[in-house]
């Protein structure tokens, strides 16, 4: 029983070593020729379109901006225990294991060839995976001593027992001989055996190590080969025609573990469906604007920066931002309204919608209206003063005031069609979200941690609170059960950013609820009806525990 289980793991890790060959070889392959068609990317893409709401939310919800990373790790689990698999199987049934890794290379690279993204070698990168980790597999598994599975297959020749050797299940081993469990049976073919479970492992092991080598060589070749993030880094932005507004004074309170008043872009939230960052090179980048217009208009990038731009502060926030949540940021933009730009297209009267279409295929419908009134939507270009990070949209995204980002914030953004909402659907509103997406009034606690500890005596409670395209007046607190005070206010930007809120607060020990509520600008408080984000986003009171020691 031991001697069987210690084989299947044997067995097992052959599977794994095989399979670590071949996700390297694919990711290798991928940075060279098809970046955006590497195995993990193109599965991952697949899982990500799939996934119902429910899924999506509570991928957001336990893991926040780390999700990516999360789905690949799960990716990457399900990879070796299906190769594992294939591995004991491998064993019994030669062949089968076999063409099970080259069925699942091949399954993912015709599902490569379905992405909007891909080009005449989307399949290889994948097809390449299946097969060397078919071949890997055949020869660890041939090289190895698996009981049963080379006896079964070998002519008798090869198994008679030779000087020194016992046959595999002889009762015990003579002299010199080397345990059966541990003893290599050659094939017909020839083939080299391994002759001790140490020697399988370096074996695989060395199989594993070759394709995390060629793995991290495909990174480093996606990294070093773009001459996008180069060009990126290279590029001079053009000085506004229009600056951003200086910021009034009392606009930043000065308190620890408040929000910044503008978010570095570090620490700006990222959330879209591209696992791998389109790479766009700004000389090749087009926009064009099509549809119901009178005039088809394509943008180059040059075009671009010469024309005269513009910089607006302006709050964005992630449609599944559940409610204290932190998939929102503030940053200073600059770029181009786009009102201007569909100007020039000169919209039909009955068009209501714009369908923006990024480089890696993912669309957005944003109300007409909004690209066309007052407000600072922007086609931009800079993001804090420095060209817009790849993962944020480099070299062209889309910025627009008061609506969620789904609908609206379309990163590597390449078309724009100017259509209706009854003609066309966007990425996320095909899987039940609402069309419009306005982002709704909300506030947050920032100071104290919810959860934490704090000292006794004088504290202070602050955070932000943001609507932006409407503007925030006010905000309160409450302690426990005691009145709803009215919070000291900081100057606003804008309309369009977030506002920094605090108040002072008496803490006596023991455990306390604290929860807050902003105030439009049109007088209308923060609804405490508590509701998911899906589908029009989340709803509800900002409420924190806090214990004061």
């Amino acid at each position: 029983m031991k001697g069987t289980s210690r084989r299947r793991g044997m067995a097992a890790l052959a599977g794994i070593a095989a399979a670590v060959l071949g996700a390297g070889a694919g990711e290798l392959l991928a940075a060279l020729f098809a970046p955006s068609s590497s195995p993990f990317a193109v599965v991952g893409g697949a899982l990500i379109d799939a996934a119902p709401t429910w899924a999506k939310d509570t991928a957001i919800a336990w893991f926040g901006t780390a999700d990516k990373a999360a789905l690949l790790i799960g990716i990457a689990i399900v990879l070796l225990a299906l190769s594992a698999a294939a591995g004991i199987v491998e064993v019994h049934r030669r062949r089968v294991g076999v063409v099970a890794l080259v069925v699942m290379g091949t399954a993912v690279g015709v599902l490569a060839l379905t992405r909007a993204d891909a080009g005449m070698l989307a399949w290889l990168p994948s097809v390449l995976a299946g097969a060397v980790a078919a071949t890997a597999l055949r020869m660890l598994v041939r090289g190895a001593s698996f009981a049963g599975a080379a006896a079964a297959v070998a002519p008798e020749s090869v198994n008679a027992p030779r000087p020194g050797s016992v046959r595999v299940g002889d009762s015990a081993p003579t002299p010199g001989s080397v345990p059966a469990d541990e003893r290599a049976a050659g094939t017909a073919s020839g083939s080299p055996s391994i002759s001790s479970r140490r020697a399988f492992l370096v074996w695989a092991g060395g199989t594993a190590l070759v394709g995390v080598a060629l793995a991290a060589a495909g990174a480093l070749t996606k990294a070093g080969s773009a001459a996008v993030a180069v060009a990126r880094d290279a590029l001079r932005l053009p000085r506004a025609a229009s600056p951003a507004p200086v910021a009034p004074s009392g606009a930043e309170l000065d308190v620890a573990g408040i929000s910044p008043l503008i978010t570095p872009n570090r620490d700006f939230y990222r959330i879209d469906t591209a696992l791998v960052v389109p790479t766009v090179d700004p000389a090749e980048w087009r926009l064009r604007i099509h549809g119901m217009v009178d005039h088809e208009v394509t943008l180059t990038w040059d075009e671009l920066l010469a024309l005269p731009l513009v910089e607006r502060a302006v709050t964005l926030s992630c449609v599944s931002n559940p409610v204290g949540g932190d998939l929102v940021g503030n940053a200073v933009w600059l770029g181009y309204p786009i009102r201007e730009l569909l100007a020039r297209a000169a919209p039909h009267s009955d068009a209501d919608m714009v369908l923006s279409t990024s480089a890696d295929g993912f669309t957005a419908g944003t109300p007409l209206e909004a690209l066309t009134d007052d407000r600072d939507a922007l086609l931009a270009i800079g993001m804090n003063g420095e060209p817009l990070p790849l993962a944020h949209g480099f070299p062209v995204r889309m910025v627009v005031p008061g609506l969620y980002g789904y609908v609206s914030a379309t990163k590597w953004v390449t078309e724009l069609e100017v259509t209706r909402f009854d003609r066309s659907r966007a990425y996320w509103t095909d899987r039940g979200w609402s069309a419009e997406g306005p982002i709704k009034l909300q506030s947050r606690i920032d100071v104290p941690r919810g959860g934490g500890g704090v000292d006794a005596g004088d504290a202070v409670i602050a955070g932000v609170a943001w609507q932006p395209g409407s503007g925030v007046s006010g905000v309160e607190v409450q302690v426990d059960d005691g009145p709803w005070e009215r919070a000291e206010l900081a100057s606003a930007l804008s309309d369009d950013t977030w506002v920094q809120w605090r108040t002072p607060w008496r803490a006596e020990p023991g455990d306390h609820r604290i929860r807050c509520r902003a105030i439009a600008a049109d007088g209308t408080s923060q609804t405490d009806a508590i509701a998911p984000p899906a589908p029009d986003g989340a709803t509800g009171w900002h409420t924190i525990s806090v214990t004061v020691a």
